[in-house]
């Protein structure tokens, strides 16, 4: 066995390659009809089981006027209880570049690991929109994005996800539908042409509905995590929750069911 490394007391931070340590917990979301940045924030908030004022903790960390913004609310739909994130976040129009966010993300008060995984994020959204509207990356100026809300989703997201620690994140193949989405270059088919750009490698599924299942916001957030794609992993659940989105589909329910527990060992075969 592993009795022969040495146990450096100073090393517990690290708990990834303490041999020791518990396993750390794999995370999955199954999303059935869509992902966005509110989605993602109320899936690691049940997750973490953060109290309030934990979570006001986290908010202000990020920026002071966050605080009070976020709301974790029971919501049903078709009878079925599920989760959703109430946010409310004071009007600001500024249009901020990648420079700016990332700035203030090495600013605030979130930790390392958090401010490197959220900038890592910002930055993918940066480069796919860059690339989008033939621009370079800095030129990009965040309208919906860099509005309070996406610094909000992503920055939080990313805290959130640090303190869960989990050794893997498996995302089921994405459910993608055509339509359109209305945002601040006007009417643009789906995906969203910044969703598209950053799709390379990623397995989706036809989803039945009309319209945006899978946001910008959520999309740079997977590739920013290194989410695997597949099925189920093998793992005894620990802690599961349904989690609603703001958008209504007709013929679904708007959301995904995260879980998270103990990997199995058998799953390494």
């Amino acid at each position: 066995m592993s009795s022969h490394h040495h146990d450096h007391t100073h090393s517990h931070e690290h708990h990834h390659h303490t041999p020791d340590a518990p396993a750390a917990p794999v995370l999955t979301i199954r999303a059935h009809s869509g992902l966005s940045g509110d989605i993602f924030l109320a899936g690691l908030l049940r997750m973490t089981e953060l109290t309030e004022q934990e979570t006001e903790a986290c908010l202000t960390a990020i920026m002071p006027e966050l605080a009070g913004s976020v709301q974790l609310v029971r919501k049903e739909v078709n009878h079925i209880g599920g989760w959703h994130a109430n946010v409310t976040l004071p009007h600001q129009h500024e249009h901020r570049t990648l420079d700016d966010i990332l700035a203030l993300i090495a600013a605030c008060g979130m930790s390392e690991e958090g401010k490197s995984l959220a900038s890592r994020t910002f930055t993918l959204l940066a480069r796919a929109e860059a690339a989008v509207h033939g621009k370079s990356p800095e030129e990009v100026h965040f309208h919906e994005v860099g509005a309070l809300d996406s610094i909000l989703d992503i920055c939080m997201s990313c805290e959130l996800f640090c303190r869960l620690a989990p050794s893997r994140l498996v995302v089921s193949p994405l459910p993608v539908a055509d339509g359109f989405v209305h945002c601040a270059h006007g009417i643009l088919p789906v995906p969203a042409p910044a969703v598209l750009e950053l799709m390379d490698g990623v397995p989706v599924r036809p989803f039945a509905g009309q319209g945006e299942t899978v946001t910008p916001t959520a999309m740079a957030l997977l590739k920013a995590l290194k989410a695997d794609f597949g099925p189920w992993p093998a793992m005894r659940v620990e802690k599961k929750a349904i989690i609603y989105g703001s958008r209504v589909f007709e013929n679904a329910p708007n959301g995904a069911i995260f879980a998270c527990g103990c990997p199995e060992e058998h799953e390494e075969m």
